[in-house]
């Protein structure tokens, strides 16, 4: 489940974190015997899954021409404990990647900065910086949808 709710917070998308899971067991199941240590078999899974995805994404940027599709993404439903959560696994599903992928892992996985790094193949302290940037461009996003929710309070 924890490897699943991860390419969610990547992909966005509950068929395509489905995909990215399925193939990173399938990737385990044909690479596998080749992991020296068996006590790194989680970190080994969420950086393939990492690969994966931004494997992806480059063949999608290759296929599209290099241009950004401007569909609109749907939120997937998201069981929270309150709809303040809600807001906030929103708000983080709408940030940029580079940002997401380390606020995903840190808060949802509850990973290290350490395991964060070797999953994402980048050093701790960028690991660190993007964390930091993260949550500030997070803190921004909620205080901007949230002005709007006191306003319809204050009018009704």
């Amino acid at each position: 489940m924890p490897l699943y709710r991860f390419a969610l917070s990547l992909s966005r998308e509950p068929c395509d974190a489905a995909d990215l899971t399925q193939q990173t067991f399938l990737l385990l199941a044909s690479k596998g015997h080749q992991l020296r240590e068996q006590s790194k078999i989680k970190a080994w899974l969420f950086t393939s899954l990492y690969r994966e995805f931004l494997r992806g994404e480059r063949k999608r940027g290759r296929e599209s021409g290099g241009e950004e599709e401007l569909a609109d993404v749907e939120c997937p439903s998201i069981v929270a404990n309150s709809l303040d959560g809600d807001a906030v696994v929103r708000a983080l599903l709408e940030l940029e990647e580079i940002y997401r992928a380390p606020l995903s892992l840190f808060y949802l996985q509850e990973h290290s900065y350490k395991e964060i790094a070797e999953t994402l193949d980048l050093p701790v302290g960028t690991v660190m910086s993007r964390i930091s940037r993260g949550k500030a461009r997070l803190r921004n996003q909620l205080a901007d949808s949230a002005y709007p929710r006191i306003r319809e309070q204050e009018i009704a």
